[in-house]
């Protein structure tokens, strides 16, 4: 019926001590409030709001979570990880439907990563890991671009936290369709030649192990600067698309993917 989007990134105003920064909480309030009059203007009869990985996360989340319900009336509920991966692939199979088989869906967020299979509407094994593109990007490099250091330093990183999630999810048997999500999916299929947004949603958009590897070869080199000017990147999320490419290249990687199909539903 109607959309209200804004971009927080709260995985960005995560301080040393893992606590919500006083700029992040106050956009988060002001998120809060926006939408609760967007579902008040639409004559919402019940209102269901929930908070993931950057809240699930900070360790000042209960004092966050009391703040927004104080100044905004609205009780927002922390979406335990696992759900995140479930109601994910809830979205992914209500778009392609029974007859995709078994499905394989990975989503990058700003905080983490989710993993998730299976044959029916819920997932036989579902996964969220700490491994989002924001995060990493603020805890793994220190300078823009990231030296060749930190690249293969995280490269390798990522290789040991996914070897074991990706074994699970194997034993769930062999995907007949693996599906990426998420916006940081979609800029790097776009980047690997992927039809643009104007193609419409039922335009086909895949991403390759060949063509990530040969991207995240040439993003990593590059700056937040002159990535924000390739298009399909936004300027907002250019800074962590490095991060983003890695994380996609190793969960591929691990799970023996070779082909992402991108969902436009999600």
């Amino acid at each position: 019926m109607t959309s209200e989007k804004s971009e927080l990134r709260l995985a960005e105003h995560l301080d040393a001590r893992g606590a919500l920064s006083p700029k992040g909480a106050a956009a988060l309030v002001a998120a809060v409030e926006r939408a609760s009059a967007a579902a008040a203007a639409a004559e919402c009869a019940d209102l269901l709001a929930f908070a993931t990985s950057a809240l699930r996360d900070a360790t000042n989340s209960a004092e966050v979570l009391a703040d927004v319900r104080d100044r905004t009336g609205v009780a927002l509920q922390v979406l335990p990880g696992e759900d995140e991966a479930r109601y994910t692939f809830l979205a992914v199979r209500r778009w392609y439907g029974w007859s995709a088989g078994r499905l394989l869906v990975l989503d990058i967020g700003g905080g983490s990563l989710e993993l998730a299979v299976g044959l029916d509407e819920l997932p036989a094994v579902a996964e969220s890991l700490p491994l989002g593109a924001g995060r990493l990007t603020r805890e793994r490099f220190s300078s823009d671009p990231p030296s060749r250091r930190e690249i293969e330093e995280l490269r390798d990183w990522l290789d040991d936290q996914l070897a074991p999630v990706a074994r699970r999810l194997r034993r769930a048997g062999t995907p007949d369709l693996a599906v990426g999500t998420s916006k940081t999916f979609r800029s790097l299929a776009r980047l690997t030649g992927a039809a643009p947004s104007s193609a419409g949603p039922r335009a086909r958009r895949v991403l390759t192990d060949v063509g990530l590897r040969q991207l995240a070869a040439f993003v990593t080199r590059m700056s937040s600067e002159d990535l924000a000017a390739l298009e399909g990147v936004s300027a907002s999320r250019a800074h962590q698309l490095a991060a983003g490419a890695l994380v996609a290249e190793a969960a591929m990687r691990a799970l023996r993917v070779t082909q992402l199909e991108m969902c436009p539903g999600r």
